[in-house]
């Protein structure tokens, strides 16, 4: 089966995603918006790892949850997706994940402060999901994930995992990442005590900085061209 373009993105999100160990062995998921159908998405498949996407086991969906095409099985979290979709015209590709430091720096309630360039992606709000710590399996649950989330860029799902947004995949994988490296520095910190941060005119214009589109971009593409030349290896 040919590959388009966006089912080309599907798969290396999925193996950036592997490559950075931010999976659970088949656990988590990735989806990206059909372009020009806001009523369907592609969606990594169940059963299958991050790094094992391909055009033919990746599902479609609609924004009922219902599987419409491809021969995987279809995620039972789809309505992680389905619901922030319904709920953001602006999100293109969402990312959930169980990253080992996210989900431990979850379980301590606190907030994620800005000391550290990729906890800075995140200082316009990181909020909580704390309804449950089950399987997101409702269209209910998966409303209250989208309502957590608001308009951030990610939610942090307590002793669960993390939801990660963009306006596209290039922007969800990416700061997917950051907020992984972001936690695990915040963690380290807390252990020593957090100092003084810097204030909040050069915050904002590092976020500025850091969040632009050409950002997410180059570093995926990047990780797309390091992946590569690692399996020339092989």
């Amino acid at each position: 089966m040919p590959t388009n373009p966006t089912q080309q993105k599907l798969i290396d999100a999925g193996l950036i995603i592997d490559h950075h160990g931010l999976g659970d062995l088949t656990r988590g998921h990735v989806s990206i918006r059909v372009p020009g159908d806001s009523e369907h998405f592609y969606m990594k498949p169940h059963s299958f790892g991050f790094d094992e996407i391909t055009p033919e086991n990746m599902v479609i969906c609609n924004l009922k949850g219902e599987k419409v095409g491809g021969t995987g099985r279809r995620h039972s979290e789809v309505f992680i997706h389905t619901e922030i979709y319904k709920s953001r015209p602006d999100v293109n590709s969402v990312i959930h994940a169980h990253p080992t430091y996210a989900v431990a720096f979850s379980a301590t309630g606190k907030n994620l402060q800005p000391i550290s360039q990729p906890s800075v992606a995140f200082s316009d709000g990181l909020p909580y999901f704390d309804q449950s710590i089950d399987l997101i399996r409702t269209p209910e649950l998966g409303v209250g994930v989208a309502r957590s989330l608001g308009k951030c860029k990610a939610v942090l799902m307590r002793n669960h995992g993390v939801t990660v947004v963009g306006s596209t995949v290039e922007e969800a994988t990416i700061l997917l990442i950051m907020l992984e490296n972001a936690c695990q520095i915040q963690l380290s910190a807390m252990a020593a005590g957090v100092g003084e941060t810097f204030g909040a005119e050069q915050i904002q214009k590092l976020h500025h900085d850091i969040t632009r589109a050409e950002q997410y971009t180059i570093n995926f593409d990047y990780l797309v061209r390091k992946i590569k030349r690692l399996q020339k290896l092989r």
